[in-house]
């Protein structure tokens, strides 16, 4: 089974932490502004120097290159990198992008052309979404995937997350402030205390 599997995680005086994701479940993550949240996804994807161990189903992050380990691990920054002029740039082939999967969040393949600097935070937002699962991660990390986003889109989005975690098996680890979001998206939820604790927690609207 597709599963993510932490092992006394530790990363910039945090943790150690220890859990699991099974194949298709996510995983709320809350806690207080600066508690550690986007730091535990960064070490998670291995962006970060850390300590443990980290597996994906057969995959094991410390036998395979980090690149590797990347393309199966997704993560979806709260800001995502923009760096060349049009939108299309940023895909190896955007020909290639499916339409359903633009569509969802409300672009055509128009979108392809689009200058960078003309997009709104909102836009940019979604396009990292398109860009994230048209790479076909395992596994899907998201720092606040919706927080710039109008409620319609929200769901939009939501739906959208979700779905590809259904279809594919995908563990999914999932940072919102909202519980309502979270109760809506996850199975399991975790909170980090202020001091970096992670506490089990049932998820409540």
């Amino acid at each position: 089974m597709l599963y993510l599997e932490i092992q006394n995680l530790s990363f910039q005086n945090r943790g150690p932490y220890s859990f699991r994701i099974k194949a298709g479940e996510c995983v709320g993550l809350r806690g207080a502004s600066g508690a550690g949240k986007s730091l535990l996804l960064r070490a998670i994807a291995d962006l970060d120097p850390r300590t443990g161990s980290m597996q994906l189903g057969d995959i094991k992050a410390d036998a395979v290159a980090a690149p590797s380990w990347r393309r199966a691990v997704g993560l979806l920054p709260a800001e995502s990198g923009w760096w060349l002029d049009q939108v299309g740039d940023h895909f190896t082939d955007f020909d290639t992008v499916d339409v359903n999967l633009l569509a969802a969040v409300g672009f055509d393949r128009s979108v392809q052309n689009w200058q960078i600097s003309r997009l709104s935070t909102g836009e940019k937002q979604r396009l990292a979404i398109v860009r994230l699962l048209h790479q076909q991660p395992q596994c899907l990390l998201l720092d606040e995937p919706t927080a710039s986003l109008d409620q319609a889109l929200v769901a939009r989005v939501e739906d959208l997350l979700t779905t590809y975690g259904r279809i594919h098996n995908a563990p999914m680890l999932w940072v919102s402030h909202d519980p309502a979001q979270l109760a809506r998206v996850s199975q399991h939820c975790l909170f980090m205390a202020s001091d970096g604790l992670l506490i089990d927690e049932k998820v409540t609207a």
